[in-house]
């Protein structure tokens, strides 16, 4: 297993906190997960996957799930139930190969579909944390919920921490001695106690953390009943189409050989076994991703060192920090979120570059109207349609 802990891979670490932090936030403050629970499971993740796949490897939140539980305030207990479920699901398809013939059935325009759609959707995020119109910043009112100062003049702090970082990431993005993600994320930890971010800090004990088991209780059948219809059945199609398959895909794109251990399969048991684990700690319902994977690349991950980096990262704040870890994440301005989620989100668009055939490039774009206006799972279904018709009619587009 090749490993590298060197200044690219550390930048190369951090590059997904964009998508993974304002989920996280929300899903603890607005939903009462346990923060121990919820980064001791991504930091486990992180290196139990980088240790198997020997390639740098995502773990993001489960966005359907996310979504869903922060815009309704759904509980805990709810998000427990969506999470076993979600992991019988995935280890079924997993050991049982299952996974491997649906893959078959998935041609590569849908795959880049799904690419080029989750990459715009990063993209917009990315654009809505920045000017303020994230759900945590809505619901909070301001644009900086852990700032003292909001705005200079009629500019908001989250406009002018986004821009201002994204032009020093443009201007590093190919440096080796100064790399982006690395020099954004720590001097916009410095940037945001500088403007009132400190106050997170204020009272904070290390100390040994362990997890509670089950914090929340089992989850009783009504919870159940509603996470599978309302949660893990649209969460299915978005994770095998970007989770699965277009992170395989992706990740041999990067990688070649090296990544011959992402395989649908394994990507669907590690997965499942780590939202096995979520759900015991309280943690919420994670996955691997494509968004996630080029983010980690763009900013200079090309080993599997740059998991092992950000895991140990996250599991010393939790073990260490426990509840208290979410305060020193509050440095990150949701500007500088914003800024690494737009540069992740055009990253991955980008892999769209080698279909060149008209009907291969307007079922790409039909797909990504359909995220905008509905959601991935339903572009990923219509996708697999649309490309059947096409080639058994022999339509020309």
């Amino acid at each position: 297993m090749r490993l590298s802990f060197n200044r690219m891979e550390w930048a190369g670490s951090m590059g997904d906190l964009g998508t993974l932090l304002p989920l996280a936030f929300g899903m603890i403050m607005i939903n009462g997960l346990s923060a121990t629970g919820l980064f001791l499971t991504v930091g486990l993740m992180y290196l139990v996957a980088g240790v198997y796949y020997r390639v740098p490897i995502a773990v993001q939140p489960m966005k359907v799930v996310s979504a869903y539980a922060i815009g309704l305030a759904l509980s805990p207990q709810m998000i427990t139930a969506s999470g076993i479920l979600l992991a019988v699901v995935l280890l079924f398809l997993g050991t049982t190969g299952l996974v491997d013939r649906v893959a078959r059935l998935v041609p590569k325009p849908v795959i880049r579909g799904v690419q080029l759609s989750t990459g715009i959707l990063l993209l917009s995020k990315g654009v809505f944390l920045i000017v303020g119109k994230n759900p945590l910043q809505l619901m909070d009112g301001v644009p900086e919920p852990f700032l003292m100062v909001q705005s200079i003049g009629p500019v908001s702090m989250s406009i002018i921490s986004g821009v201002l970082f994204g032009l020093i990431a443009l201007l590093l993005l190919r440096s080796r001695r100064f790399p982006a993600g690395l020099v954004v994320v720590a001097s916009g930890a410095v940037f945001g106690t500088l403007f009132g971010a400190w106050r997170e800090l204020v009272g904070i004990h290390v100390g040994l953390h362990l997890p509670e088991i089950l914090p929340f209780g089992i989850p009783t059948l009504p919870d159940f009943s509603f996470a599978l219809l309302a949660l893990v059945a649209p969460q299915i199609p978005m994770t095998m189409g970007n989770a699965v398959i277009a992170s395989r895909d992706l990740s041999f794109e990067y990688f070649g050989n090296e990544s011959r251990r992402v395989t649908d399969r394994a990507l669907c048991v590690s997965m499942g076994l780590a939202n096995v684990f979520a759900a015991l700690v309280g943690g919420m319902p994670v996955c691997h991703g494509a968004g996630g994977l080029a983010a980690h690349y763009t900013f200079g991950a090309r080993t599997a060192g740059s998991n092992v980096i950000i895991g140990v990262l996250f599991v010393a704040l939790a073990v260490l920090l426990g509840s208290q870890a979410i305060n020193v994440l509050h440095l990150l301005p949701m500007g500088v979120l914003g800024m690494l989620l737009f540069f992740a989100g055009a990253q991955l668009a980008l892999t769209i570059q080698d279909v060149q055939t008209r009907s291969g490039l307007f079922i790409m774009m039909v797909m990504l109207g359909i995220t905008m206006a509905s959601n991935l799972a339903w572009a990923f279904g219509v996708g697999i349609c649309m490309t059947w018709i096409i080639e058994k009619g022999r339509i020309s587009i």
